[in-house]
């Protein structure tokens, strides 16, 4: 029996799910129960009738995970190296912080944060509905974070002021892309459409053909005409899009925008350490209740939208 035929053995012992970011090694896409991004990741958490999730990506996302199923055991194969160096940019002291000097401003902040931090917003957002979300509101000042670059793309699609906090936050991947990179590769595939997240610069944003979340990507590349993509996101989106195209029986050629664009703490999930946190299920996530109730009040409030 190889890792693999282990890891459905327990995972059905177990009445276990397995949760996948788009971002995770293809290895871990193609064993996962669902992939997404960190909208249907939620979605897919909030709806499951499993009994344990183990989630392959980060540890904001098992944390949003746990917050949305509190009575289920939700475990993380890695805990000690899947960080996110954004959700960290934006701790709790921060938003109190901000919310003294904007008293009237509504907080908007990202999934892309900890649970302490959720649990001080007014609703949570993706990529995929930052604009929709911020929106939704009556008041005209929003606290935005921790991305700068999603809170310019939100501004650019609102009436509101938006508020940055912190000032810099950023992802680290998305911040490696260039103008001269969009440019170089435009050069080479002229005919392909430039598809760049909103986590990206500005600069870059306007230069786009689409800018869109991981989940949009996948919707427009399987759906459009065009068969040629520069991705501007996390080099292992274009394993996810691989695998949708093959199950459509279709094929189109994907480009990185960069080849060196990777997040580290999605590459410390290994078939592995999920057998092993299936066998021990180790690296539990354990939150405060008062934290979940919170936390939970404002993703649902996007969950809602």
């Amino acid at each position: 029996m190889d890792i693999i035929e282990r890891i459905t053995k327990l995972k059905n012992e177990k009445n276990a799910v397995i949760l996948a970011h788009n971002y995770q090694p293809e290895e871990i896409q193609k064993i996962a129960d669902i992939i997404g991004d960190s909208l249907e990741l939620c979605i897919a958490a909030r709806d499951t009738d499993a009994d344990v999730i183990v989630f392959c990506g980060v540890d904001f996302m098992a944390e949003t995970a746990k917050v949305l199923n509190s009575g289920k055991k939700v475990l993380i194969p890695e805990i000690i190296e899947t960080d996110c160096p954004m959700a960290h940019q934006l701790p709790p002291e921060i938003i109190l912080e901000a919310k003294k000097k904007n008293p009237d401003a509504k907080v908007v902040i990202y999934v892309n944060t900890l649970a302490s931090a959720k649990a001080l917003a007014d609703a949570t957002c993706t990529s995929a509905n930052a604009d929709k979300v911020v929106n939704s509101f009556e008041e005209d000042e929003i606290l935005f974070g921790p991305d700068n670059n999603l809170g310019y793309f939100v501004s650019k699609r609102s009436n509101k002021k938006i508020i940055p906090m912190p000032e810099g936050g950023h992802c680290y991947v998305h911040k490696m892309f260039t103008l001269d990179d969009a440019k170089a590769v435009k050069e080479k595939y002229p005919n392909a459409e430039l598809l760049i997240h909103p986590e990206s610069d500005p600069k870059l944003q306007e230069t786009a053909d689409y800018v869109m979340s991981t989940g949009g990507m996948v919707k427009h590349v399987l759906n459009s005409e065009c068969s040629e993509f520069i991705i501007g996101t996390e080099c292992d989106m274009i394993s996810r899009l691989k695998i949708e195209l093959e199950k459509a029986g279709k094929s189109k050629k994907l480009i990185p925008l960069r080849t060196d664009a990777i997040c580290k703490s999605m590459k410390n999930i290994t078939l592995e350490k999920i057998e092993k946190c299936l066998l021990e299920e180790k690296h539990e996530i354990m939150l405060d209740e008062k934290i979940i109730e919170n936390a939970r009040k404002a993703i649902e409030r996007m969950l809602s939208i």
